[in-house]
């Protein structure tokens, strides 16, 4: 059975799921649709995206003309998306959810997240971070009350940061989406979300591929006969973290979701975590202020 994993307000969240990131149409060929239809087929039911991904609009168009194929309709699928920083406040949040509401054409999402604790264009250190991204989290607040999402929470915040939106929260956040992978193992942030029943979902769980040749991977990967890929996203999910993992590619489709027919031991749980080196692949969001 494929990983569910249970909300702190009782929503479930499928524990992989399909990212979008850098995933735009290429003339000619449409490939989100075809990608998604991929997905589907091989039992993906969460789509990852977001306002500053831009295709948003392809993601809605996709679903609506995919799920009757499949005999699917729109609560089958866990639609994720999220603010841009160009957008924190109060009010610009309000506008940029009922933007992606309108563009994703659909009439609720199952989960909307703060994508960066900063502001676009403010320096890291501006305190204008913190009061506008408290302006972000209320009105997310507010959506969640309506209805119009089922869940909400937030993408690059560090304990710090958490720490800060506890204190004026009156909805703690039912998702943390971070950067996560053997080389950034980010144990006390995963133990601090599970003391607050935060779920943690990995983006870039493969290090943008450059962990697929890491020897220690290649190692187990040929030990369990699986692909370095599902070691390292199997090594996320034993963990409790979701993983959201990205292509476009049919085969590797279908092997990011083949991962219930093997356990990695715990040795080599250890091993894989000792490849921590604080390396980020993406952003480094604990200079924001």
């Amino acid at each position: 059975m494929l990983p569910v994993h249970t909300l702190n307000n009782g929503q479930q969240i499928p524990g992989i799921g399909l990212g979008t990131f850098q995933m735009k149409q290429v003339s000619g060929e449409d490939l989100i649709h075809r990608t998604i239809d991929t997905a589907i087929h091989c039992g993906y039911r969460l789509i990852d995206t977001a306002a500053v991904y831009q295709n948003e609009a392809d993601i809605g168009e996709s679903l609506k003309n995919l799920l009757p194929k499949y005999g699917l309709s729109r609560s089958d699928i866990f639609l994720t998306s999220k603010l841009s920083p160009r957008d924190h406040g109060f009010d610009s949040t309000e506008k940029a959810f009922m933007k992606s509401l309108k563009v994703l054409d659909c009439a609720y999402l199952d989960l909307y997240l703060i994508h960066w604790p900063g502001v676009q264009k403010l320096k890291s250190d501006d305190p204008r971070n913190a009061e506008l991204r408290q302006g972000s989290w209320k009105a997310l607040e507010k959506l969640y009350s309506t209805g119009l999402v089922k869940s909400i929470g937030v993408s690059n915040y560090t304990v710090d940061h958490l720490e800060e939106l506890l204190q004026y929260s009156t909805v703690t956040p039912a998702v943390l989406q971070v950067e996560f992978h053997p080389m950034l193992y980010q144990k006390d942030l995963l133990e601090y979300c599970k003391s607050k029943g935060i779920q943690l979902q990995a983006y870039t769980s493969l290090g943008q591929g450059k962990l697929l040749e890491e020897p220690t991977v290649c190692t187990l990967a040929a030990e369990y006969r699986k692909s370095t890929a599902q070691v390292l996203l199997k090594w996320a999910l034993q963990h409790d973290v979701g993983v959201i993992p990205k292509s476009v590619k049919a085969q590797h489709i279908k092997d990011n979701i083949s991962l219930t027919d093997f356990h990695l031991s715990e040795h080599d749980m250890e091993v894989l975590g000792r490849m921590h080196s604080n390396t980020r692949f993406c952003w480094d969001p604990t200079r924001v202020k």
